[in-house]
C-alpha cells in the first residue's frame, strides 16, 4: 500500500490537533457485550492503555486518575508504546529514522468510530510523532454477540525519507493483577499442541517462532492468560485469551515490571526482519484476537469458537464431509483399482468423500517415493491411465465428493521445476540449498512464482470437473532464507506470507465453494491467520488416539472444533506403534472432523461393520460438534479420565464423549458433571455404539433433570485403559 502524504502541512496539522486533545482530554470506549477496553489521553497527548476486562461503564470515570508511578520508572502503560523517550520496556515499535535517530514520541491525533454491521463496530485511533510525521493508526473492531476484540495497527512513514521497521507488535494489552498464570502451547511433529501452564515472573517471557512455514508444530501464536489464580480453571475466575492471526514468524510478549503491571505484544517476529518503509508508504500488521471471560477458561474458548465459526474462518461452519483419506492405506503404492476398491469400501462404510493424497504425478520424475517430482504437476499415466476425471467421476456415481492432495510451495531437487527455474528456489545466494524430506522452498516473495503455485491450485481443480476438496501440504521450514526477487532481503519472511496469502485470495476468488484443507506437516499451520482461508486443518500426522487425546483437547482450547480434522487409522498405529480398540479410535475421532486413514481392505467384517454404525451415528449429532459449545469436562491433565461436550444453542440437546486414558485396577470411575445443561430442563441420555448391547452407565435410557446432571453428573463404568463412550443428551 501506498499513499503519498504532504510531509510539513500533515505534521504541522496533526502537531497542532495532538496539542489540542492533550488539553481536552480524550477517552475511547471500545466494548462488546461482556467486555471492555478503553483507551484514553494524559497531558501530553500520549495514549493510555487503561483497562480491558468486565465492563465498567463511562470510561470518562478515568477522569483525574493517578497511578502514582515514579518518573525514573517509565511511563504509564501507552495503548502502544514506542522505543525512546522514558519507555524502557519491550515495545510495541521501534524505528530507525534516516539521522539514525531511533526515538519515536506517538501522540494522540484523532480517532472514528463506526457501525460495520450489527454485531461489529470498529474503531479507529490515529498518532502521530510530531519531529518524524510518522503515523500509527491503531483499529480495533469489536464483535459484540461474541465478546471478541481484534486488534490491528498500521504504519505510514509520512516524512520525506525512508525509515525502518524495527518492531511492529499488532496490538498491546496492559494488565494489573496480583497473579499471572499463562497457559501456552508446546510441541513437536506428530505431539502439537501440548499445553503448559507456568506463573508469570519479574521479566519478559517470550513465545515465538522464526521457523518462516511450518511455524505452529512447536509454539502456537495463541495463549490464556488467568489472573489472579494459581490454577487454571474452566468454570470460574478471570481469563484473557488471545491469538495472532499470521502463518509466518511471530511473537507474544509478557513482560511483568517493577509495579507488577503486565504488558502484553503480540505480532509478527521482527527477528531479521526488519522492514523498510519508504516515503508514503503504510505497512499493516496481521491482527490480534482478544476476548475476556469472567467464568474461566470454558467461556473464553467459547467466545472465540463463536467467533471463528461465525467471522473468522473462511467457511463459518461449513460442515465438512466425513472422508477416508489414501495416504496410510496406500501411500506411493498404488493403481486405479487400488484406489476405486478404497471408494466403494468407503461409500459401503458411510462416509462421504475420498481423497487421493500423495503420489498421483510426476513423468520425468514420478512421484514413487518422496525423494522427487515436487513441482511437476501432470498426471501419471502409468499409475492412473484413466485419469483423474475417472476417478472423480466414480467416486461422484457412488453418491461421495472427491479431494486430491497438492504440496505447491515446494520443489524436489529432482525435478523438471527445479532443473527449469533454480532462481525459484529459497536459498541464500552462494550457500548450499538445504533438502528437508529431499525438497526445497519455492520463493512466495517472487510474484512468477505466485502465479505458478496459483497455477498448480487452478490446474489441479482443471483435471477433473467437480473436484470438491484440496489438501495443501507443506512440509519443510525455511533455512537459509533468501530471495534472488528481493533487493532488502530483511522483508522475507513477512513478503512470503503475504505472497501465500495473495495466492490464496486469488484462489477463494475463483474457487469459493471449494473445501480446501491447511495440511503442514499435520499441525504446522493451524492459525486465525490460515483459517482465513481455509476450511480445515489436519490437526496432527499423529493419528494415534490417545495421542489425539491431549493434541486436539489442546488444539481446540482456542480453535473450534468444526476446523479439526480427526481420523481414524490402521493398527498399529504407523506414527507411534500403539495398538488401539476400534472403538477408541472412533470415539476420539468423533469429537473433530470425522475422517479415516487406512487400508479399508485390512479390515474384519466386523471392524467395517463398527465403522459404518459409528459413522452414521455421527452423521446424527455432528451438527452438535460443528456448531456447538464446547465444555471441557474433565482434563486428560488432571488424572485417568478425560470428557467433552457440545451444546447446542438452546441446550436442547448435547453430544458426551468420554474416555478413560490410563489404567486404573478396575476401581475408580469417573463422575462426570455435564455443566454445559440447562437446569430447569429434563433430559434423557442415550450411549451410542454400545459394543454388544452393554451400555457403561446404569442409567442408558434413563431420563434426569438438567439439575441433577450438571450438579451430580454421570459415573459411567470406564475403568480399562482406551475405555470409551458416546452418550446423546436429549431434552424433550
Amino acid at each position: 500500500m501506498r499513499r503519498i502524504i504532504a510531509a510539513v502541512c500533515l505534521c504541522a496539522a496533526l502537531l497542532v490537533s495532538a496539542l489540542s486533545s492533550a488539553a481536552e482530554k480524550t477517552y475511547i470506549s471500545i466494548a462488546t457485550r461482556s467486555t471492555q477496553m478503553v483507551l484514553g489521553t494524559n497531558d501530553n497527548g500520549e495514549l493510555l492503555f487503561l483497562h480491558y476486562g468486565a465492563r465498567m461503564g463511562a470510561a470518562e470515570q478515568f477522569e483525574g486518575l493517578k497511578t502514582y508511578r515514579r518518573v525514573d520508572y517509565s511511563m504509564d502503560p501507552q495503548a502502544y508504546p514506542a522505543q525512546g523517550g522514558r519507555y524502557y520496556n519491550v515495545p510495541a515499535l521501534a524505528v530507525t529514522y534516516h539521522d539514525s535517530d531511533r526515538n519515536t514520541e506517538l501522540r494522540y491525533s484523532s480517532h472514528k468510530v463506526e457501525a460495520v454491521s450489527s454485531d461489529m463496530t470498529r474503531t479507529s485511533v490515529t498518532l502521530v510523532d510530531s519531529k518524524t510525521c510518522l503515523e500509527v493508526k491503531l483499529i480495533y473492531e469489536a464483535y459484540y454477540d461474541t465478546d471478541v476484540i481484534l486488534a490491528s495497527s498500521e504504519i505510514t512513514n509520512g516524512g520525506k525519507k525512508p525509515v525502518v521497521l524495527d518492531a511492529f507488535a499488532s496490538s498491546a494489552v496492559n494488565l494489573k493483577a496480583g497473579k499471572y498464570l499463562l497457559t501456552h502451547f508446546y510441541g513437536s511433529w506428530a505431539r502439537e499442541m501440548q499445553m503448559e501452564s507456568e506463573l508469570l515472573t519479574h521479566g519478559v517471557k517470550t513465545v515465538e517462532n522464526k521457523m518462516g512455514v511450518r511455524t505452529t508444530h512447536t509454539e502456537n501464536p495463541s495463549f490464556m492468560l488467568s489472573l489472579n489464580t494459581s490454577t487454571f480453571d474452566e468454570n470460574n475466575g478471570e481469563v484473557i485469551a488471545g491469538a495472532l492471526a499470521w502463518s509466518g514468524n511471530y511473537r507474544l510478549s509478557f513482560q511483568i515490571d517493577e509495579t507488577d503491571q503486565l504488558s502484553i505484544l503480540g505480532g509478527i517476529n521482527p527477528d531479521a526482519s526488519a522492514y523498510p518503509l519508504a516515503k508514503g508508504e503504510t505497512f499493516r500488521t496481521p491482527w490480534m484476537i482478544w476476548t475476556f471471560s469472567s467464568s474461566g477458561a470454558g467461556q473464553a474458548s467459547r467466545n472465540l469458537h463463536r467467533w471463528a465459526r461465525k467471522d473468522g474462518c473462511y467457511s463459518h461452519a461449513k460442515v465438512c464431509p466425513t472422508l477416508l483419506n489414501s495416504w496410510e492405506g496406500a501411500y506411493f503404492d498404488f493403481g486405479t483399482k487400488t484406489l476405486t476398491d478404497m471408494i466403494d469400501d468407503a461409500c459401503e462404510m458411510g462416509l462421504e468423500m475420498f481423497v487421493l493424497d500423495d503420489g498421483w504425478f510426476g513423468s520425468t520424475y514420478p512421484r514413487d517415493n518422496s525423494k522427487q517430482g515436487l513441482g511437476d504437476w501432470e498426471l501419471n499415466e502409468k499409475k492412473i491411465p484413466e485419469g483423474i476425471s475417472y476417478l472423480a467421476d466414480y467416486a461422484h456415481s457412488k453418491g461421495m465428493k472427491f479431494g486430491i492432495w497438492i504440496e505447491p510451495e515446494m520443489v524436489s531437487p529432482k525435478s523438471n521445476l527445479a532443473e527449469k527455474h533454480p532462481d525459484w528456489v529459497v536459498c541464500s545466494e552462494g550457500r548450499e540449498k538445504t533438502t528437508t524430506r529431499s525438497q526445497w522452498l519455492l520463493d512466495l516473495t517472487n510474484p512468477k512464482v505466485q502465479d505458478f503455485v496459483f497455477g498448480v491450485f487452478d490446474n489441479t481443480m482443471k483435471l477433473a470437473p467437480g473436484i470438491d476438496y484440496i489438501k495443501w501440504d507443506c512440509n519443510r521450514h525455511v533455512e537459509g532464507f533468501g530471495s534472488s526477487y528481493l533487493k532488502e532481503q530483511s522483508r522475507f519472511y513477512i513478503d512470503y506470507i503475504q505472497g501465500l496469502y495473495s495466492v490464496l485470495s486469488r484462489i477463494r476468488e475463483k474457487y469459493p465453494d471449494v473445501i480446501v484443507q491447511s495440511c503442514s506437516s499435520g499441525g504446522g499451520r493451524v492459525d486465525f491467520g490460515a483459517l482465513n482461508w481455509f476450511d480445515e486443518a489436519w490437526t496432527s500426522d499423529n493419528t494415534e488416539g490417545l495421542s489425539r487425546v491431549f493434541i486436539q483437547y489442546g488444539t481446540n482450547m482456542i480453535y473450534p472444533a468444526c476446523i479439526t480434522g480427526s481420523h481414524v487409522s490402521a493398527v498399529p498405529n504407523h506414527q507411534t506403534g500403539n495398538v488401539t480398540p476400534l472403538k477408541f479410535r472412533f470415539d476420539v475421532a468423533c469429537a473433530g472432523r470425522l475422517g479415516m486413514e487406512l487400508q479399508p481392505k485390512n479390515m474384519s467384517e466386523s471392524e467395517k461393520e463398527f465403522a459404518k454404525g459409528a459413522v452414521e451415528s455421527y452423521k446424527g449429532y455432528r451438527e452438535l460438534v460443528f456448531e456447538g459449545d464446547l465444555y471441557r469436562l474433565i482434563s486428560p491433565y488432571d488424572g485417568n479420565h478425560y470428557a467433552l461436550m457440545y451444546v447446542n444453542e438452546d441446550k436442547s440437546k448435547a453430544v458426551v464423549f468420554a474416555y478413560c486414558i490410563r489404567y486404573q485396577a478396575r476401581t475408580k470411575t469417573p463422575l462426570i458433571r455435564l455443566s454445559g445443561l440447562d437446569g430447569s430442563k429434563n433430559y434423557t441420555v442415550k450411549e451410542l455404539n454400545v459394543p454388544e448391547g452393554k451400555s457403561c452407565f446404569w442409567g442408558d435410557g434413563k431420563e434426569f433433570s438438567g439439575e441433577f446432571l450438571r450438579s451430580h453428573g454421570i459415573n459411567p463404568q470406564l475403568v480399562k485403559l482406551y475405555d470409551s463412550a458416546v452418550f446423546i443428551v436429549e431434552s424433550k
